[in-house]
């Protein structure tokens, strides 16, 4: 009889790049497979921890997609640079709701906007070059940094001024290497909105030092009344290009829809990277994300509505665990600073406690050591929920 011994698992012949040690398993990643052991065990965690919207997209919008699906012709590799009707439509839909001037030309449809965050870096960075990055703000920023060599300089964010940048930081920096700059209003994770103003002060220190401006714009429509590209700002076009997306806005976080916008020229060096990734995007979806973007204006007034019963369920929550908050945010989340100190603690806390998740502040820079974030993608019966537990 063959004996085959204690089963072992083959170890790797080769070593994972060195880049690979810049870079570790997204937060949430680990987070989730431990809420799964959690729920396996029969917990029923309530994740309130995720941005990832539970509202259905516009029937019309799925109606087009399915539609579109048996259409003889749409199963084939699509164009890189996306299909010329979606491309108009983004302009259009920019055009009318953020203000910003923009021709089909100048718009390259993503594979969501967060591949996009990949791409520019490819496109830009050499090893050793310089990116300005939020002191608090998306991981990601950060390590897509590092994976394309680049080296990120965090600048400060005044917490006792709701979070605007530190000016005299930015100022006085030394530009020389600096490349990029990535910027997010609203603001992720404190959702401070944006303004002309800060918008202004950008571009025009964008013209002096020269570096590009990346704003990643994906809750624009979300909780905001004066939505707002960096684009619409004079000089902002020589010096900017902007991510967006269908994901918050209309729903489809799953169906991995954005673009990126700004100059030709500063486009086709993210054309020439992203071709090289992927084989364009499933024509359906491009065909049901234009059914999106020309939607009525009750489609913003309805999911607005939602988010507005939720966020206050939240400020409930909020209050039991004695956080303290700014009422006026803007974004899919409410930014909240704990009672006693250490964001990641209390957080690990309400897990244990109240089978609970609320993600920890420190995930978004050393800033956001004593916040917790809690996301507004749950039904109003969970956060009331989650309240009962909590109490």
């Amino acid at each position: 009889m063959l004996n085959l011994g204690v089963f072992k698992a083959p170890s790797m012949i080769i070593q994972a790049s060195d880049r690979l040690n810049t870079a570790e398993e997204y937060y949430f990643s680990k987070k989730l497979k431990e809420i799964a052991r959690l729920n396996q065990a029969g917990e029923r965690v309530i994740n309130l921890g995720i941005g990832s919207p539970d509202l259905m997209p516009h029937e019309k919008v799925i109606t087009r997609l399915s539609n579109s699906i048996v259409e003889p012709d749409v199963h084939g590799y699509q164009p890189y640079q996306g299909i010329p009707e979606l491309k108009a439509a983004i302009a259009s839909f920019t055009r009318k709701h953020l203000h910003a001037n923009l021709e089909p030309d100048e718009v390259l449809p993503l594979i969501g906007s967060k591949e996009g965050i990949m791409h520019i870096s490819w496109s830009y960075l050499n090893p050793g070059d310089k990116v300005l990055i939020p002191a608090l703000g998306y991981p990601t920023y950060t390590s897509v940094t590092k994976l394309a060599g680049g080296e990120p300089i965090y600048f400060p964010m005044k917490e006792a001024e709701g979070w605007a940048p530190d000016w005299d930081f930015l100022e006085n920096l030394d530009y020389s290497r600096i490349k990029l700059l990535w910027i997010n209003y609203p603001h992720m994770p404190t959702g401070t909105k944006g303004s002309v103003e800060i918008f202004e002060r950008f571009v025009r220190l964008a013209n002096e030092k020269g570096f590009l401006i990346c704003h990643d714009n994906p809750y624009s429509f979300i909780l905001n009344d004066h939505p707002l590209s960096i684009l619409s700002i004079d000089g902002a076009r020589e010096v900017s290009i902007e991510l967006n997306s269908l994901s918050k806005t209309f729903n489809m976080a799953g169906w991995r829809i954005g673009w990126v916008s700004g100059m030709k020229s500063y486009l086709e060096p993210i054309l020439r990277v992203k071709s090289n990734v992927d084989s364009g995007m499933f024509k359906p979806l491009q065909l049901a994300a234009i059914e999106a973007l020309n939607l009525d204006d009750s489609w913003l007034t309805h999911i607005n509505d939602v988010y507005s019963k939720r966020k206050k369920l939240v400020h409930a929550l909020l209050d039991k665990l004695n956080c303290s908050y700014n009422r006026d945010q803007s974004g899919l989340f409410v930014w909240a600073k704990v009672p006693e100190g250490d964001g990641e603690a209390y957080s690990d806390k309400i897990l244990q406690n109240s089978k609970v998740f609320i993600t920890p502040g420190f995930i978004f820079g050393d800033s956001g050591k004593s916040y917790i974030r809690v996301s507004l993608c749950s039904s109003a019966e969970k956060l009331e929920e989650a309240i009962e537990r909590i109490s």
